[in-house]
Formats: structure tokens, C-alpha cells, sequence
């Protein structure tokens, strides 16, 4: 018997190998070529269409903690970004291509996974059955899912542009890591005095923006972290100055002194050709971002090898319908898995396509299907997608907020991160042993 895993994207490919690994045939659903989103432009797998940035990789981080669960997990996706890294200081960034191409070959290349490129329009009947169609899944199989469970809700995502190196004007720009963390050339800093942030700032908030074509646009929903820079910037003149554009932790060399406003720019691919305008997820239109973001004195010239864009995303109501192991209450041969399921970010995407696929693998079996302990960042995130007593459910990220509180809790927050990292990982050490020691291997 095979199972089916709908989607070829970050859940859906850590969730196939999970499952093939095992010994156990997969059906991996993708309907690319055939067709694509809004937001994807390659017919690989893994496509990251944001952020390069798998974000922090320090343990003693929410986001590091996170990925360090990942690989005790045995996740085939890490493995897949720890070959591809590019320089970001305390980020764990990757050349987004390389990334795909990877993932792709990794999928094809495995004896018990079959791809099969075709659109489902509807939930398969029988057997059992992963779906990880993200948060731009299809209008036809989104209204199946619809009809079947209901809640499905939408909000709107942003990505932002990407620049060519060569483009960049170095005389008003300077390499440099926030606080000396990482490498001198991680990033490219690009820093503003007082009259030249304002002339941008107004140039922003009264930019045109792009229409929404066929999206719902009554009463769109945009998630936190991915706020469209002009958005967050009409909160007050100061806000991009505290978020995207702080200039804290680093010193302009040309004045000996930190600047008035500063935007940083990140490493895109590994041969450092293109850099991406990190914090600026943008839904302005093309020309208007040419025109504005060129103000920035070090991006005058700027060539713009991608321009933003803005896009739907769409999650369930999973405290509703979902139960921690991310199958269906009602239906536990159906599971999600991925940003549909209202897991924000990359990796938690990933890791929720790691545990649902041991869990249906573990259900084909017989087995009993497993949630991590509540006080790993993996086992917090499941418990609070399946929380019913969450009223009022929005997307989540990986943070220590979603932890059970420390015993004894350190003043320092240093301290108190790394209190929280290092009690997660021994939990989850522990819990590998007692219960699926296959897994706990070491990292290769």
C-alpha cells in the first residue's frame, strides 16, 4: 500500500522522504509543470519564493532550536540547505536555486517515491493521504477543502526584491555584519542621513501599489513578518527606523558615527551576484519600485533583477479540525501538513512535513502516531495549531513564547533562550530514545 502526499513543496518533501525512508511507497503529487501559482517561477521542488533566509542558526534562538530539532529528526531538507549556504552572519541563508535543484534531485532520485505531475482537484478517497499544497493551494482543490471542512481562511504575503552586486554603489555603502556577527561581507549596508530617509519615507508611503487582481482584496489579512514595507511604514515615520531599517549594532565608516536609517542587504546567491533588500517585502508597482527604492543613495543605479510581489496565502482552521499528530479529528487517514495548517515560516513548514509523515507512515504500520514533548519547539507548534481553546487563529512562527515557562527562569535573556534551547533538545533526545530511536542517528 503507498501513501499520497499532496504537494511537492517544503512539507511535502520532507513529509515523501519520511515515508519512503521507511520502506513505505509514495505517490507525490505536483502539478507543476502543468501549472503554477502566482508566486512560483521554476518547476523545482522546494521553491523558496520569499526570503533565502532560513533565519537564525543559533541553538540558544527560537529559529536555530528549531532547525537544530529538525536535524535530530533526520530532515532531508537541512541536509539539502547545509550544502548550499551562503554567507549571511548569524542566518543560515542558501543560493535559493542551487536549494531547489537539490531537493529536486534528492525526490526523484529515491526507489519508493513516485512523482506524479498532475493537478488534484479533489482529496483522494482511499488510503491515506498528506496534503501540503502551502498556502497557495489550487482554487479547485482549496474549495473541495472548503467544502469539506470549512474555516479556511486567507491572508496576504509579500516578497521582496533582489538587486544585482555590481549594481550596488559601494560609495555610499559599506560591508559589514550587525554587532561583528559573521563575516565582514555578509552584508552590504546601506545607510541614510536624516534628509535622505525622509525624502524616501514620503516617496514610499505615497507610492502606487500594485492591484490584486483575482484575490479577495475587501479584506486581505497580511501576516507580521512578512508586512509590505509601505504598509508598515505608514504606521509612523519612525517605524521603519525600529523594524527593517534600524541602524543599531553597526557604524557608517565614512562618518565614524551610526546613521539615521540603514537597509541591509543580503547575500542571494553563493557566488554573492545578487542580494536581496531584506525587510522589504514589497506590493508596490514595478516602476514605483524602481523609483522609490533607487532613492536610497547606495541603490541609485540599482538593477533589479526580481521586483516584489504580493500573494495570497490560505490556512485552515486547524484547532478546529486538526489534532497534534496533524492528522484530521474526523478523519485520521488525512493529515496536513505545512503552511496550510498555519505554521508560519520555512522550516516550521518543514518540520510539520516531518512529523506528518512519520505519523501516516506510523499509522500505515499500525503504529501509534507520536507529537513531540510539549516543550520542544516542534511539539509547541503542533499543540498550538491543535489548541481548540485558540479562539482567534493566526499563523505562528517558531519563539520561546509558545514554550511552557522554565522552572527556574534566568533574568538574562541570553541565559533564559539558551535555558529553553538546551531543555528542548535533551527532551527531545529523550523522547527519541523511548520511542522512535530509528531516528536518533547522527546528523549526516
Amino acid at each position: 500500500m503507498r501513501i499520497n502526499v499532496i504537494g511537492a513543496g517544503l512539507a511535502g518533501c520532507e513529509a515523501a522522504m519520511q515515508i519512503a525512508d521507511r520502506g513505505i511507497g509514495v505517490n507525490l503529487y505536483e502539478m507543476k509543470p502543468q501549472k503554477r501559482t502566482p508566486a512560483h517561477k521554476t518547476d523545482l521542488f522546494g521553491e523558496l519564493v520569499c526570503s533565502n533566509s532560513l533565519k537564525a542558526m543559533r541553538v540558544e534562538s527560537a529559529a536555530g532550536l528549531l532547525k537544530e530539532e529538525m536535524r535530530r529528526l533526520n530532515s532531508f531538507l537541512m541536509k539539502c540547505a547545509d550544502k548550499c549556504r551562503v554567507p549571511a552572519g548569524g542566518a543560515l541563508a542558501v543560493d535559493r536555486d542551487i536549494f531547489a535543484r537539490l531537493v529536486t534531485e534528492g525526490i526523484e532520485a529515491h526507489p519508493n517515491i513516485e512523482v506524479i505531475h498532475a493537478e488534484l482537484t479533489e482529496i483522494p478517497a482511499d488510503g491515506i493521504t498528506i496534503i501540503a499544497t502551502g498556502p497557495l493551494t489550487s482554487d479547485d482543490l482549496a474549495e473541495d477543502i472548503e467544502k469539506r471542512f470549512g474555516g479556511s481562511l486567507s491572508f496576504f504575503d509579500a516578497a521582496a526584491p533582489i538587486v544585482t552586486a555590481e549594481s550596488v554603489d559601494m560609495d555610499y555603502a559599506f560591508t559589514a555584519s550587525r554587532y561583528d556577527r559573521g563575516g565582514d561581507d555578509d552584508y552590504i549596508n546601506c545607510p541614510m542621513n536624516k534628509q535622505e530617509y525622509e525624502t524616501f519615507y514620503q516617496a514610499l508611503i505615497n507610492a502606487e501599489r500594485a492591484p490584486l487582481h483575482d484575490f479577495d482584496v475587501m479584506n486581505p489579512k497580511v501576516y507580521e513578518g512578512c508586512m509590505p514595507v509601505e504598509v508598515l511604514a505608514q504606521r509612523g515615520e519612525g517605524t521603519l527606523r525600529f523594524g527593517p531599517m534600524k541602524p543599531v549594532g553597526l557604524t557608517d565608516p565614512r562618518t565614524g558615527h551610526r546613521a539615521w536609517a540603514l537597509l541591509q542587504l543580503r547575500k542571494e546567491n553563493a557566488a554573492g551576484t545578487m542580494y536581496n533588500l531584506v525587510g522589504f517585502q514589497t506590493n508596490l508597482k514595478f516602476p514605483e519600485q524602481k523609483r522609490v527604492f533607487s532613492l536610497i543613495p547606495a541603490l541609485h543605479r540599482a538593477e533589479f533583477v526580481r521586483y516584489g510581489v504580493m500573494h495570497r496565502n490560505t490556512f485552515i482552521c486547524s484547532p478546529r479540525i486538526l489534532d497534534s499528530d496533524f492528522s484530521v479529528k474526523e478523519n485520521n487517514s488525512l493529515f496536513f501538513a505545512g503552511q496550510i495548517t498555519g505554521v508560519e515560516g520555512y522550516m516550521e513548514s518543514a518540520a510539520s512535513g516531518i512529523m506528518a509523515g512519520l505519523n501516516a507512515a506510523r499509522r500505515l504500520l499500525g503504529e501509534k502516531t507520536l507529537t513531540l514533548p510539549g516543550d520542544t519547539m516542534i511539539g509547541a507548534l503542533s499543540r498550538y495549531i491543535s489548541d481548540p481553546s485558540v479562539k482567534k487563529f493566526q499563523p505562528m512562527g517558531a519563539n520561546f513564547g509558545v514554550l511552557p515557562e522554565l522552572a527556574k527562569r534566568p533574568r538574562d535573556k541570553r541565559e533564559r533562550a539558551a535555558a529553553y534551547a538546551y531543555r528542548a533538545l535533551d527532551s527531545l533526545d529523550k523522547f527519541l530514545i523511548e520511542n522512535i530511536g530509528d531516528l536518533n542517528e547522527n546528523y549526516s
